[in-house]
């Protein structure tokens, strides 16, 4: 299953960034598009990374908006529920 969500996600766009604010300013948004959306991708910004990697940021993210994170690539994160 996992492999056709990577296929669909090719398909959409970006409607989430995570910038200097961080993952929990965007908690609320991703939740409320997981509950519409089959799939959302979200991007994370410079800004947003630090110390941090994308892999360890989209992990937290998930964790937080109690999803499956499908995949990371590159800067961009793939969630499904």
């Amino acid at each position: 299953m996992t492999k056709d969500y990577r296929a669909k996600a090719q398909e959409i766009d970006v409607t989430v960034w995570v910038g200097k604010e961080g993952i929990t300013s965007v908690v609320d948004e991703l939740d409320d598009q997981l509950s519409n959306e089959e799939l959302v991708k979200v991007k994370f910004l410079r800004s947003a990374r630090g110390k941090k990697g994308t892999d360890e940021l989209a992990e937290e993210l998930a964790d937080a908006v109690e999803a499956d994170l499908i995949e990371t690539r590159g800067n961009t994160a793939v969630y499904h529920r």
